[in-house]
């Protein structure tokens, strides 16, 4: 099944915000990922949140500049 241009750009911007609303839920309240996970890897020091806010951000841009290519290859007709 392949998908169309337009799909891939409307699920990248999807999953940018999504990725970003996590990175900023991380800013606020740092220990949701402990506690939804059950696991607290760095032992109270903070460096797992510090870890999720820049794997996410950095996610969330990507995915923004993939729907911003993906929407740029599309037709002026089917934008």
């Amino acid at each position: 099944m392949k998908m169309g241009s337009s799909t891939r750009a409307r699920m990248e911007t999807a999953l940018g915000v999504l990725t970003g609303v996590l990175a900023l839920v991380t800013l606020v309240w740092r220990d949701w990922l402990e506690v939804v996970v059950r696991l607290d890897p760095d032992h109270g020091n903070g460096n797992w949140e510090w870890l999720a806010v820049a794997t996410l951000a950095v996610a969330s841009v990507v995915c923004f500049a993939l729907a911003h290519r993906d929407r740029r290859l599309l037709p002026r007709a089917s934008r």
